[in-house]
This record gives structure tokens, sequence and C-alpha cells, in this order.
């Protein structure tokens, strides 16, 4: 897992960098302005965003869970342990949770959504990103790309009230990503892989940055997005 905090933007992750730096910021902003009490990170892999979650003076605990995958818990064990369905956790314990690119892995997010909310208190918060333009990735546990209207769907029949909801990218922030995934895997092995990532480099940063200034809130017909975040409170 990449440490986020001494990440420096160069050609080995032109494809990653952005995308990354957007998600620490809203993960930054959610922690200082909703989550309170008692946290669960679902999906909580090696747990990099655990010293940034618990910067806020608002959490009293965090509790990381995820699956057993011996490949990165060598060193890193969540606190729990589930099997991807059933979260063994007692009703309305937490506060707050996240689902931090986790919901296009599971099987069934409608009934995960439905198990967040069970061991969520009444108006607990709840955190989620997940990616719209991304390759195949962990496969095969690779399920789904939600639109904005499924995620806002499924959260609504799982008993949440979507508070906020935004795209992680728009038009420029594609195609900056197509650019940059298409030279660093897409010509992986190319003897112009390296130069080709030089010239990108300055042109994948300007194509983010013109991104920052366009609203992503708006899902009329013919936007483009990278992916998504949302956040959503239950609503017993």
């Amino acid at each position: 897992m990449t440490d986020y905090r001494n990440l420096e933007y160069g050609i080995n992750n032109l494809e990653t960098y952005h995308a990354l730096t957007k998600k620490v910021r809203v993960i930054s902003n959610v922690s200082k302005k909703y989550f309170f009490g008692k946290l669960l990170d679902i999906g909580c892999g090696v747990m990099p965003y655990r010293d940034l979650i618990l910067a806020s003076n608002n959490i009293s605990e965090y509790v990381g869970v995820d699956i057993e995958n011996p490949a990165y818990q060598k060193h890193v064990k969540p606190d729990i342990f589930w099997d991807g369905k059933d979260l063994p956790v007692d009703n309305d314990v937490y506060n707050s949770a996240m689902l931090i690119e986790v919901l296009e892995h599971v099987t069934k997010p409608d009934e995960v959504l439905k198990e967040v909310s069970r061991v969520l208190k009444n108006e607990g918060v709840l955190l989620i990103t997940v990616p719209f333009l991304w390759p195949l990735h962990d496969v095969p546990h690779d399920e789904y790309r939600y639109t904005p209207f499924a995620l806002r769907r499924l959260l609504n029949d799982a008993n949440f009230e979507v508070l906020e909801m935004e795209a992680l990218g728009g038009w420029h922030a594609s195609m900056a990503t197509m650019l940059a995934l298409y030279i660093r895997r897409g010509l992986r092995g190319s003897k112009n892989r390296k130069i080709l990532s030089l010239i990108a480099k300055p042109i994948v940063k300007y194509l983010h940055k013109k991104d920052e200034k366009v609203i992503r809130t708006s899902f009329n017909e013919g936007p483009m997005m990278t992916g998504l975040w949302c956040l959503a409170k239950t609503k017993k």
C-alpha cells in the first residue's frame, strides 16, 4: 500500500497520484466535518487512513474490518475479520463507517449496505468512494462500476439518506486518467514508455488542475466521471 503522506508526483505513479490525493482530501474533510464517536473502516486493508481519521478529535475509537488475506496482513491485521457479507458486530454500535474502494468488490452490495445500516446507530454517517473509470483489478473480485443513480438507490433501499454525492473527477480528469493509464499500463514493456511518461506528466497535471474548477455535483445527461464519493446517514 502506498504511503500517501510521503507521496510525490512522478512518472511511476502517473496514473494513481491524483486519484489518491483526491481521495485523501475527501476522507480528511469528511473526518473533520462529519465523523464522530466509534468508526468502522470496512475493507480496511492495511489501514492507510487510520492516522488521518484519528486526527479528528471527534473520533473516540477506530476499528478496521476485512477478510482474511495473508498477502497483505503479515504486519498489519484488521481488528475484526468478516466474510465479505455479514459483519460480526451487534446492532447500533457505531456512529461512523466508511467503505473506501470496497463496494465494487462485493457480490451483493445491497446486502452489505443493509449490514452497515444495521451496525450504525440512528443518524450514523457512512462515507463511500467507488471507481468508475478504472481497469479491472483484484481479479476475479472486481464486480461493479456504479452510476450516481444506482448508488443512491442502493443506499435508499438500505435505509440511508444521501447527504452529499460528487464525482471524484470530470471530463478533464477522465482524459488525464486514460492517458496516464494507457502509457503506464497499456504500454507496459514498451521501450517508449519512459519518454512518453515524461512528456505526459505535465499534461496529466494540467488536466487534473483544470478539473478542480469544474462543479461535479450535477449528474445530468452527458458528464463523464472517474469515480464517486458519497456521504449518507442512517434514517432508522
